[in-house]
């Protein structure tokens, strides 16, 4: 509806030329906002949207029947949207988008305002897709759900392209990539500065009793960590690392003041 200020869109190496090219049939998208009609069953909303993708007859039913069942709604297929939790509309906004088995997915924040075990599902079906060959493109504000689904991950910040690869190489862009946790034995007048001209360490700060070692390598880093206690007196008794998840990535990159847009 809008043209394009610059740049195009290639499926397969082919453009996209206009709203009624072939090559868009291989694209489904599952809006934010529900696109429902309450006043429907399940099965009608399905066929009514079947009927877009010029679908009919049996192989609209079997579309029909086969996103029902990825999505866990079979046995609500004939009740009325308007019964639905915000789980379940959710899950059969999915299933509207996949009944002409389109090769790539859009989906733009599929789980917003749903409880914990819609979202589960949600994401069950979505990785049930991957697994199929799907090529999903998933917007989404909540870190874990790019963490657990994603194996490349663009960051936008104001409409401007600020990070893309993999999660393991955005890891790499942080000063501090692991953090080694050490257990003391005892932290009585233990000075964490201290450790801060080791190689490899860029923090150290202390807890009650635990340490908390921030490296960027954790390879060279924590030999070298656990070597200068042993040798300075200072026994430690459980040592575990930790990476800082993509909040942190993402809150590095974009900053961390409040913003409204």
């Amino acid at each position: 509806m809008l043209r394009p200020d610059s740049g195009e869109v290639l499926i397969e190496g082919k453009q996209v030329k206009s709203d009624t090219d072939p090559v868009k049939l291989q694209i489904g998208l599952v809006p934010q906002d529900m696109a429902l009609y309450d006043h429907l069953s399940a099965r009608d909303n399905l066929t009514f949207f079947a009927a877009l993708y010029s679908l009919a007859g049996a192989k609209a039913r079997q579309a029909i029947d086969d996103a029902l069942t990825l999505v866990g709604l079979s046995d609500r297929a004939g009740d009325k949207v308007q019964t639905f939790s915000g789980g379940m509309k959710r899950r059969l906004n999915l299933a509207a988008a996949l009944l002409h088995d389109p090769q790539i997915l859009l989906l733009d924040e599929p789980t917003v305002g749903v409880d914990p075990q819609s979202r589960n599902a949600i994401f069950d079906n979505l990785e049930v897709l991957k697994k199929r060959g799907k090529t999903l493109i998933y917007t989404t504000h909540y870190m874990e759900e790019a963490e657990r689904l994603c194996d490349r991950i663009v960051i936008i910040d104001h409409g401007r392209v600020v990070a893309n690869d993999t999660l393991q190489e955005l890891h790499k862009l942080l000063p501090i990539t692991n953090v080694i946790a050490v257990e003391l034995d005892h932290a009585d007048g233990f000075k964490p500065e201290q450790m801060l001209s080791l190689p490899e360490v860029k923090s150290a700060e202390l807890t009650q009793s635990t340490l908390r070692v921030g490296v960027h390598d954790l390879s060279r880093g924590a030999p070298g960590v656990l070597r200068w206690l042993s040798e300075n007196g200072h026994p430690y008794h459980h040592v575990s690392s930790e990476q800082p998840n993509l909040e942190t990535v993402f809150l590095t990159l974009t900053g961390r003041s409040l913003r409204d847009a």
